[in-house]
């Protein structure tokens, strides 16, 4: 009896852990291999540590990786997923490369992207130069798909 206590109890702690694993994986953003990685949209080869977003299936846990939040938008609503309003997006900060949730940051509209869309995710709204328009990620978005491409 002790044995299959002792046993019960690991099955369970694996069980416990493999699930909390997977949750808390959909809320960090994933390693991206610099150079090697390609857009899921354009399928450009994604290098640009300023302005690469990221995203999961929330169903899948799929990561896609894109390089430029043009492609991102695009990609969304061309392949009309479903998720595309609750899914998290990652977006590296022009200021420092580090990941930020894209729904919240500050974005300004005057940047040499890879797409050439031109928008650029910052943390910290002080970090945008005073003369530049702040706009956030629904305005993003409604550029986006104004602009097409």
């Amino acid at each position: 009896m002790r044995y299959f206590f002792t046993f019960f109890i690991l099955v369970f702690i694996t069980i416990f852990t493999a699930c909390s694993d997977q949750n808390t994986n959909n809320q960090k953003p994933a390693k991206i291999h610099w150079d090697r990685d390609m857009c899921a949209r354009c399928v450009m080869v994604v290098s640009d540590r300023k302005n690469t977003v990221q995203l999961k299936d929330p169903k899948t846990h799929k990561l896609y990786v894109f390089d430029d939040i043009g492609c991102t938008v695009l990609w969304l609503y061309q392949n009309n997923k479903p998720w595309k309003n609750s899914v998290k997006i990652w977006v590296t900060d022009f200021d420092n490369g580090k990941w930020i949730d894209a729904r919240t940051a500050f974005w300004d509209t005057s940047n040499i992207t890879p797409m050439a869309y031109g928008f650029a995710a910052h943390k910290d709204k002080s970090k945008i130069k005073s003369n530049e328009e702040i706009i956030d990620y629904n305005e993003v978005v409604k550029r986006v798909l104004k602009i097409g491409k």
